[in-house]
């Protein structure tokens, strides 16, 4: 539910006067700011968070304030207790953080257009108007001595514009949306636009992202390239295309493989297809890829069956009938599957087509694990993240990240299988503690950089890798549909 906002007048004066972990306080107020440009609406509203890792006798405690841009006051990230803990926490060392925007005439606004970012002066003169009156909800200790500088914060936006396509409610995973966006950048020519799915939880998580393709009527043939004058066009359509990747750490967690790309170019020349289970389905992009571009039969678990209703109908899931999807709890999904298949029958293992009737299309869900027997698996990718943005984003969640848990999917790997984990770290310890885990239970542990500080993979083998020099035809296959991205900087951990 969105954040519900008292009057300032309601709020008792003494909660502003310690930090206090965790507390959360929201209001309206009256607009007397005369710098209208930005904050323009006749009143505004406030929300406090003081850091739950933050002190309440710290004497010199940092104080940042955001100021919410024009047009995103219904972003989840800026209008929900959630999206404000994710804020802190990727402002490093905050403890009491601010955000500060216009109330939106319109709460249920589902199209967003950026605008034109005020110049330094501006932003100037609106921070100094800002300060005295942030300066009065100041913890009472700051004010005692001196006032601890304001940091004026930005959150950087990756989005030029954006509409919601449909939105969902869920009794697991809540509030969850689809939204078509256009990219900041790109000539007139090459505009991005992308499909994407977030959910309320942690709004600033893009859960799954794909490449968006307008399919435009014949007799309506454009040249326009952006999103809104595409969708203004009579007739046009828009789906998801997962036949390449764009999700920044899906590439290399694909290109992960080549560890074990031998292995995987056997079978294949064996006339076995490799296998794959997904921990984490979310829209179905990495799903798809593998059944479609690398030839997999792949079964995918998913906790929520409404993510999956709606990474069918807006993301094509399923589509192509690769072979199973699991609706439950990825740990105990893996603790409970059946024994594998015997492997003197291993041969005779056939794609089970056999999966019920979905609400939007033909194909079907497991709403339970499987009591057959099943092969082990060749490759097990882990996408999961933590549920609450109250504890810092993690993934996979903490709870996953114990001994047992590895143990069950070392049993359900092939004896030259590859465990693929996409790695977000709350900090050393956690990510120390999962490499370690892996150790305990694999050959070797390797990891690749991703790109940024805040994503990893890390991947574990049952048995030696191969090496990436081996030019079989499935590490050239490999190659291709990642452009060889990421095998170079793989590293032993």
């Amino acid at each position: 539910m969105t954040t519900q906002f008292e009057l300032l007048s309601e709020i008792d004066p003494s909660k502003f006067e310690a930090i206090t972990p965790s507390q959360f306080i929201t209001f309206t107020m009256v607009n007397s700011l005369n710098h209208r440009r930005w904050l323009h609406a006749p009143a505004l509203r406030v929300a406090v968070l003081d850091s739950p890792m933050a002190k309440a006798d710290d004497e010199s405690p940092m104080i940042a304030a955001v100021i919410v841009p024009r047009n995103r006051e219904t972003d989840w990230t800026f209008c929900t207790e959630s999206g404000h803990c994710q804020l802190l926490f990727k402002f490093h060392g905050v403890s009491r953080l601010f955000l500060i925007g216009n109330i939106p005439p319109h709460l249920g606004a589902s199209v967003y257009k950026s605008l034109p970012v005020l110049d330094s002066e501006e932003q100037e003169k609106l921070k100094n108007e800002l300060k005295p009156l942030l300066m009065s909800w100041y913890p009472k200790k700051s004010s005692d001595n001196d006032f601890p500088e304001t940091l004026f914060l930005t959150d950087e936006y990756d989005v030029a514009y954006r509409v919601t396509v449909a939105k969902f409610l869920s009794p697991i995973v809540g509030e969850f949306l689809v939204e078509d966006v256009e990219l900041v950048g790109g000539d007139d020519r090459n505009k991005q636009l992308r499909r994407r799915l977030r959910f309320k939880r942690m709004p600033k998580v893009i859960q799954s992202e794909a490449l968006l393709k307008p399919v435009i009527p014949y007799h309506e043939a454009t040249t326009l390239t952006n999103l809104e004058s595409l969708r203004s066009i009579e007739g046009a359509k828009f789906n998801a295309d997962t036949t390449v990747l764009v999700q920044q750490y899906l590439i290399p967690m694909v290109a992960g493989m080549c560890l074990i790309s031998s292995h995987l170019n056997e079978r294949i020349h064996q006339s076995l297809a490799p296998t794959a289970l997904c921990l984490g389905v979310g829209g179905g992009v990495l799903l798809n890829f593998l059944d479609t571009q690398m030839g997999f039969v792949v079964t995918g678990v998913e906790a929520d069956a409404m993510v999956i209703s709606a990474a069918r109908f807006h993301f094509g899931l399923n589509n192509s009938g690769f072979n199973r999807l699991i609706v439950g709890d990825a740990i105990q999904t893996i603790q409970n599957f059946p024994p594998p298949k015997p492997e003197e029958d291993s041969d005779e293992l056939k794609v089970d087509d056999d999966i019920p009737e979905g609400d939007k299309d033909d194909s079907k869900v497991d709403e339970n694990v499987p009591q057959e027997y099943h092969p082990k698996f060749d490759v097990i990718f882990v996408d999961l993240d933590s549920s609450e943005a109250k504890n810092g984003f993690s993934a996979p969640p903490p709870e996953f990240v114990k001994k047992p848990v590895f143990e069950s999917l070392r049993s359900l790997l092939d004896d030259h299988g590859v465990l693929i984990i996409h790695v977000v770290s709350l900090n050393q310890v956690f990510y120390t503690t999962l490499v370690e885990e892996l150790k305990e239970n694999f050959h070797k542990v390797f990891g690749i950089n991703v790109g940024n500080q805040d994503n990893s993979v890390v991947m574990a083998t049952v048995s030696p890798p191969s090496s990436i020099d081996d030019d079989n035809d499935f590490l050239k296959k490999l190659k291709s549909v990642t452009s060889g991205t990421n095998m170079d900087s793989i590293v032993e951990l």
